[in-house]
């Protein structure tokens, strides 16, 4: 039987999150988390308006009654937003499943949000790292020949030029400072690396590793990373916004804000709970946000990066799709569409992980495929390099011994995660030659200049390609790319 990715990181997750009773969705399709038996709305009447529109219907909802209807968090917050109970999660549903009675109350809301002309109502989604491929892979060792690649620039670093970048991420491993790159990088460390048995747990060098990509690319940044997302890459909508706001508050609005999280939500309006930070980020002339597109192989919105391609937002946002290893194709993974606007390296790239002192073992989560589970006719990171893991073995009738690595410094990974690091960091580069203070003008004049394009899913789209990155060789099944 075949890995089946979506159900092993929602059952990944949902461990990682054991106090959050967990659905799948849009209904019992693969394509987000969200969080059983609450719906979000905005603070003050439109959460009024909702709550007696659920209670009036109730009869209509499977699972909902009008006494179920009620409050379960803080009436105001900083994201403006709140959350309704609208069913009993301790009631549960049948594991890898939709919430009917979540999609019953947002079907009963149609009507209202239609004559009010706006969304009133959503689900409260899992803002990720882990969903559906995302990263597109799992890290691998780099050989002790290997160097980072892209390889650091020439560029000095200069403490009173240089530029600010904020990563939103999960935190930084214990030994980053070993690797010298890190120099100039700060923020919050790792809860916990391991676990009890010693082995680097899933994701969590997923922020040192981004760090390191901006580091090599743009040596003259000074780099924060934030581990807002937690260990598991993993955190709810609702708690997404405030957890933004508590990190430019801390750290003052940067240059450039590096996020390779989001999730899709079955919708063109964006996220309800990043509404008013994403407002906020809009009316500020000195940040610019640079978004992972995403590693669903999909052209779906994946929020927030298509807020890119949202009215009054372009010049806030800019989203990032992900190269194969040659650069000149997508790779298998990325998201696509109008609404990505610039594609980067993203697969195969080399960086910091974690076992510069000691080396750290870590277990394989998840088992390769036979063929690309995309359709593409490269030997991509679907199927090579080849490995078993834990999370896979355990849905086969005759489990197999999961592969196990040591980790000793750098990493080989791939994702949108990474293509939009090197991209945030080629912005800060073009900033630091051009002397140039505002983000925003750098995105367009480096965007308005670049001449390199590449082929996605037989579109031509533009790309950027650090100039110390090294095209990684990728073999053909066939004729076809």
């Amino acid at each position: 039987m075949a890995p089946q990715r979506f159900q092993e990181q929602f059952d990944q997750v949902r461990r990682a999150m054991p106090d959050v009773p967990l659905a799948m969705g849009p209904d019992d399709s693969a394509e987000f988390f969200y969080e059983q038996g609450v719906v979000l709305a905005r603070d003050g009447e439109d959460a009024r308006i909702v709550e007696d529109t659920l209670r009036a219907r109730s009869a209509d909802i499977p699972g909902l009654t009008a006494d179920s209807v009620r409050r379960a968090g803080p009436e105001t917050n900083r994201s403006g937003i709140t959350r309704i109970q609208v069913g009993d999660p301790a009631a549960g549903i049948r594991p890898g499943s939709g919430d009917r009675t979540v999609a019953g109350a947002l079907r009963a809301m149609r009507e209202v949000e239609g004559r009010a002309e706006r969304r009133l109502v959503s689900r409260n989604h899992v803002v990720t790292i882990a969903v559906n491929a995302c990263p597109g892979d799992e890290p691998v060792p780099a050989q002790p020949t290997v160097t980072a690649n892209p390889t650091p620039a020439e560029t000095a670093y200069v403490p009173e030029t240089a530029v600010g970048v904020l990563v939103i991420d999960t935190g930084l491993m214990h030994d980053y400072r070993s690797y010298p790159l890190l120099a100039h990088t700060q923020g919050d460390g790792a809860l916990a690396e391991t676990d009890d048995q010693g082995f680097l747990k899933q994701y969590v060098g997923h922020g040192t590793f981004i760090a390191g990509l901006v580091a090599a690319v743009a040596p003259n940044t000074d780099i924060t990373v934030r581990g807002t997302l937690g260990d598991v890459g993993a955190i709810l909508e609702s708690e997404f916004g405030d957890k933004l706001f508590e990190a430019v508050d801390q750290d003052g609005w940067p240059d450039l804000i590096s996020l390779s999280a989001g999730t899709s939500n079955g919708s063109t309006d964006g996220l309800l709970g990043l509404e008013r930070f994403m407002e906020e980020l809009r009316d500020q002339p000195r940040t610019l946000l640079v978004a992972a597109a995403g590693n669903n192989a999909s052209a779906t919105p994946f929020w927030p990066a298509a807020y890119a391609d949202v009215p009054g937002y372009e010049d806030a946002v800019l989203s990032v799709g992900a190269l194969r290893g040659d650069g000149e194709f997508g790779a298998c993974f990325s998201n696509h569409g109008p609404w990505v606007k610039i594609y980067a390296p993203g697969e195969r790239l080399t960086s910091s992980l974690t076992g510069f002192d000691v080396p750290v073992p870590y277990v394989y989560q998840h088992s390769t495929y036979d063929a690309c589970r995309h359709g593409f006719a490269y030997v991509c990171t679907c199927q090579h390099p080849q490995h078993i893991g834990v999370l896979s073995e355990e849905q086969q009738p005759k489990p197999a011994k999961p592969e196990q690595v040591m980790f000793e410094g750098l990493a080989q990974w791939s994702g949108t995660s990474f293509a939009t690091p090197a991209t945030a960091a080629m912005i800060a580069a073009h900033m630091t030659a051009h002397k140039e203070s505002d983000p925003r003008a750098a995105r367009r004049q480096l965007l308005s200049a670049n001449r390199d394009h590449a082929e996605v899913r037989g579109v031509v789209v533009p790309a950027l390609r650090p100039p110390t990155w090294t095209p990684v060789p990728v073999a053909t099944l066939s004729a076809t790319a």
